[in-house]
């Protein structure tokens, strides 16, 4: 959510903050806004609305001069989307300007202290507490400056800071949020992801919490709250610029949907050696494994429905009681954990901070965490014991679909290695699992090659007020995510229901023309589900079915039938969620939503 670009060099400093920014809409956002050192003077320049507003307001940045300036797109969580709400806040005097990722727990007693002091406020946001501490505090000492209000601050920050009487600096701080910084040629950079400066360098330092960077044209200096200075190894960056661009697709979210066989391989390839699955990041024996009583997912959103998912293929295939949480209510509810339980944390970025609280929560009761992430050395991965990476590579639309899809792949990788390691499984069904998985992503590829069925099927369909997904054991799991899917992005309200739970109250919902999107894909419930189809039939809704191809029968059930390859049961979500995305982006596309952007939303959710 929200996000940060700053860059200190000898050109014109506004061009790139634009196009950072730019870089950064996936995150989510309501307002945009630039500050640039004008020969001393610090300039901003914000704007309430889409970068665009910002970028005609500032002719392009035309019309901003200084070689040393931040930025940053707002999501708002104190004080509603305005331009005197947008970031970067200045200091009541114009001596200090921040941009900040997070939130200020205690914002609200620090500006009761600084209003009895004088002090005026022209916003109602926590970052401006910010920038007016800057000003309270400072005796000419910025590093201590810093340091004093940090001291000060309860909550989570990603900050960059200029000061009018340090012209030639950046200050970066970060605590729970992330930042990074860039690394160039006589020029410097940060960020709150790497999209943002791809075009300038692959070369970064990850801060970490409660760390402090000064950066200048000519070097980065990184210090603790102790003033002492940090040595880091720079990273450098593997991803292709294109990765991070649309590469001729008209949506980030498409380009996304068609990337998914390869990302899929690129997760998988590391992991299957020789015929064996090989999951060398976890460092459990067997020993350990066997004394798991029960396995706890904890996961928000769509990592969220990959847990529902995995509890389904655990169950079956290890035997062992597992709850999927969402990990916005794990930590509330005064959790039964302990170190016979197993905990798996899933989030795309790895900074989700509802998932990092809940597995600090279970580290703190005793349990082995391991974590699923698509982010090298992102919060969740550090604070893990174990980590399994995704390599889908840059994910910029809001909502995900190969971040999904390789967690699912994931899933499917430990549930044969544990299953082989507690001997749940036989040596033939070891090899049936492997060999299905790993023509996942072929199978895969053969649907997106007829996407032109969920083309016309949308836009038949595409006006529709109200859609109901129903499915029943692991359909019913992936019709969480097909319902999301549909109504992130294309704003019509749609909900997922276990279909058996129709009678209790929810067909009362069904009326002339109302979309039912029935999955029947689980062989042993086709009979159950043709019956709940048949049940919204007769009170008038409009039944699309998406069934295996072993299932032509269901073409004479429903008035449209969307067929997928076979595979085992365990690992048909990989292949049913295909044709729901693409619905969904082609319904979306009709209506004329901002497919990768969609209102509200945000990329990396990294407040509560």
């Amino acid at each position: 959510m929200c996000g940060i670009v700053g860059y200190i060099g000898e050109e014109q400093a506004a061009p790139f903050l634009l196009s950072g920014l730019e870089k950064l809409e996936y995150r989510g956002y309501d307002s945009a806004g630039l500050c640039l050192n004008d020969n001393g003077e610090l300039v901003v320049k914000k704007a309430k609305g889409k970068l665009k507003e910002l970028k005609t307001l500032t002719d392009d940045g035309k019309n901003l001069h200084g070689t040393i300036g931040i930025g940053h797109t707002r999501w708002a969580t104190h004080g509603e989307p305005s331009d005197v709400n947008a970031h970067p806040h200045l200091s009541t005097s114009g001596r200090f300007a921040v941009v900040h990722n997070g939130i200020i727990e205690n914002y609200l007693i620090l500006k009761e202290k600084l209003t009895e002091k004088g002090m005026v406020f022209q916003s109602n946001t926590d970052t401006e507490v910010i920038a007016q501490l800057f000003e309270y505090y400072y005796q000419g000492s910025l590093m201590d400056t810093v340091i004093k209000v940090l001291s000060k601050l309860d909550g989570s920050y990603a900050l960059g800071v200029l000061s009018r009487d340090n012209p030639d600096e950046i200050i970066a701080v970060r605590k729970e949020s992330p930042l990074i910084i860039g690394l160039g040629n006589g020029e410097n950079y940060i960020a709150s992801d790497i999209p943002a400066i791809l075009s300038k360098t692959r070369t970064i330092y990850r801060l970490e919490n409660d760390e402090i960077a000064v950066i200048r044209r000519d070097g980065v200096q990184i210090y603790n709250l102790d003033k002492e200075p940090v040595h880091k190894e720079p990273e450098h960056i593997e991803w292709d610029v294109d990765a991070a661009e649309k590469g001729g697709y008209e949506h980030f979210m498409f380009k996304e949907i068609m990337e998914q066989p390869k990302a899929l391989r690129d997760t998988l390839h590391p992991h299957i050696q020789d015929g064996r699955v090989v999951l060398d990041e976890i460092h459990l024996t067997a020993e350990q494994i066997r004394s798991f009583r029960k396995i706890n997912i904890l996961a928000c959103g769509s990592a969220y429905h990959v847990g529902v998912v995995a509890k389904y293929v655990f169950e079956k295939v290890l035997r062992i009681p597992v709850e999927a949480d969402l990990a916005s209510e794990f930590r509330y509810r005064d959790p039964i954990v302990d170190d016979k339980t197993l905990t798996i944390v899933i989030s795309q970025s790895g900074e989700t901070a509802d998932t990092k609280e809940a597995m600090k929560e279970a580290k703190r009761r005793g349990s082995h965490v391991i974590a699923i992430v698509n982010v090298l050395g992102s919060a969740i991965a550090k604070e893990a014991h174990d980590v399994i990476y995704t390599l889908a590579g840059p994910e910029i639309a809001v909502a995900t679909t190969k971040a999904y899809s390789t967690q699912l792949a994931v899933i499917y990788l430990m549930a044969i290695y544990f299953g082989d390691l507690l001997g749940k499984i036989s040596d033939t069904e070891y090899k049936c699992y492997l060999r299905e998985l790993q023509m996942i992503p072929d199978k895969i590829q053969q649907i997106l090659d007829n996407s032109e069925q969920m083309q016309y099927l949308a836009s038949q369909l595409f006006h529709a007020g109200d859609v109901f997904f129903i499915g029943r054991n692991i359909d019913y799991a992936l019709s969480l995510e097909g319902s999301l899917k549909l109504k992130e992005i294309s704003y019509i309200h749609s909900e997922a229901y276990a279909a058996g739970e129709l009678k209790h109250g929810t067909i009362s919902l069904i009326e002339n023309g109302t979309l039912v999107i029935a999955l029947a894909t689980h062989e042993e419930l086709i009979g159950k589900i043709v019956s709940n189809i048949q049940e919204v039939q007769a009170r008038g809704a409009y039944v699309l079915c998406l069934t295996t191809e072993k299932h032509q029968e269901l073409k004479s059930v429903a008035q449209s039938t969307v067929f997928i390859p076979q595979t085992c049961d365990m690992m048909l979500p990989s292949l049913a969620v295909v044709p729901l995305q693409l619905f969904a982006y082609y319904v979306a596309a009709l209506k004329g939503c901002d497919i990768d952007k969609p209102r509200n939303l945000a990329k990396s959710v990294t407040v509560e």
